[in-house]
């Protein structure tokens, strides 16, 4: 038996494999050793709580876990989320409003599924999202059966999707709307006036705003605003809205594959219903080790100061080259380059540096995507690596 489902056939392959691809053949120069950029997985170590807590919950390896997680998971993201974003206590709901995810993309994922009505409508739904992007959004959209509404995020927009861009119709067909803040390449932060006007929207023609805040917690200056924190003044219920969190990049533990879903209650029934057909439960440890993780910010601070000091290293070497700009929040960089296919293939073949072209970061293909021109470089790796990296691509722009 052959697969039958035709929808898979609109995905694109994820951007590492076309990488993989584009590099084939070639080989970097023999004296030097490889550097990997391209990935965005955290090479800090993670603090020593997160094994500890596991080991001393060793002996629930043996249980099944619930779908809804434990009530002190939960209830350790209520309290951080009211401490991140300065909310009342006890307005966030931990019985109604959060759920654990085995990882924020499953739960990306999975909400496109929750709100997308294929069958009833006479046009296929909108989901809206930026472009680039992270390729889970553009799946999701396509398997639950919408149509994608990439919205270019350039620089003319300020590297977010461009509301004005949306027209009455595309307005009232939308399901839901895909926001990543800081932004999955740029960095860029939606400010406050940005996520409110987006919200009111999302009221007025009913859709679901999903805001991908994995990177919340990596930023240069000032704290980013939160959807939740924005959108209380304007409905305390957060009803049309969700947001969704990661210790991936917090806690560098993207191996512990944990996050959590908060928001509009009504939404997080059916959420909860969905995930106990669809979803990976976690295990007690690991819902463990989770609580402990969201309820200390000593090892987020020392994280945020690493960042911060590889931020200086490239403002250092990169600065006045190949379009360098420091963002605001997340830990890439986001590099003009022209063409980035050809920048990636030079940097591996010349430098040793593997980099990620930013076309591949679009649904489409080819030199219009709104990201061809440019590289994503992943700064996870420690100083001293970054800045030999950098100082190699800066070799290559002189």
């Amino acid at each position: 038996m052959h697969p039958r489902n035709p929808r898979l056939d609109r995905l694109a392959d994820f951007p590492f494999r076309r990488l993989a691809r584009l590099l084939a053949g070639l080989a970097p120069p023999a004296e030097v050793v490889p550097i990997d950029l391209s990935i965005g997985e955290p090479q800090h170590a993670p603090p020593p709580l997160l094994a500890e807590t596991l080991a001393a919950h060793a002996h629930l390896w043996n249980r099944y876990p619930p779908p809804q997680g434990t009530p002190e998971f939960r209830a350790a993201c209520a309290a951080w989320l009211e401490r991140r974003y300065r909310l009342p206590p006890g307005s966030v709901d931990p019985e109604q409003q959060v759920l654990p995810l085995a990882g924020t993309k499953e739960g990306l994922f999975l909400v496109a599924q929750l709100v997308v009505d294929a069958e009833s409508a006479s046009r296929p739904p909108l989901v809206a999202m930026p472009d680039p992007l992270y390729a889970v959004y553009y799946g999701a959209a396509v398997v639950a059966g919408a149509e994608p509404l990439c919205l270019p995020a350039t620089a003319a927009s300020g590297f977010l999707p461009d509301l004005d861009a949306l027209d009455r119709d595309q307005l009232d067909r939308l399901a839901l709307f895909y926001l990543c803040s800081p932004a999955n390449p740029q960095g860029a932060v939606a400010d406050r006036d940005y996520l409110a006007r987006l919200y009111r929207l999302a009221r007025e023609h009913d859709f679901l705003v999903a805001v991908d805040e994995c990177y919340a917690e990596i930023y240069d200056g000032l704290a980013p605003p939160g959807a939740l924190e924005v959108v209380r003044a304007i409905d305390p219920e957060w009803r049309n809205l969700l947001v969704f969190h990661s210790l991936s990049k917090r806690s560098n533990a993207a191996g512990l594959r944990s996050g959590f879903v908060a928001g509009d209650a009504r939404v997080m029934r059916r959420f909860l219903e969905l995930r106990a057909y669809a979803a990976a439960v976690q295990p007690l440890p690991v819902l463990a080790a989770a609580t402990r993780l969201w309820q200390d910010e000593a090892h987020v601070e020392a994280n945020r100061r690493l960042y911060r000091r590889k931020f200086d290293v490239a403002e250092e070497v990169l600065g006045g080259r190949l379009g360098f700009y420091r963002p605001p929040g997340g830990f890439f960089l986001w590099l003009g380059v022209g063409d980035g296919e050809a920048f990636a293939r030079r940097a591996w073949r010349d430098a040793g540096v593997k980099l990620l072209p930013g076309g591949y970061l679009s649904p489409g293909v080819g030199k219009h995507a709104p990201g061809a021109g440019h590289v994503r470089a992943a700064l996870v790796h420690g100083e001293e690596v970054v800045r030999e990296a950098l100082g190699r691509l800066a070799a290559l722009a002189t």
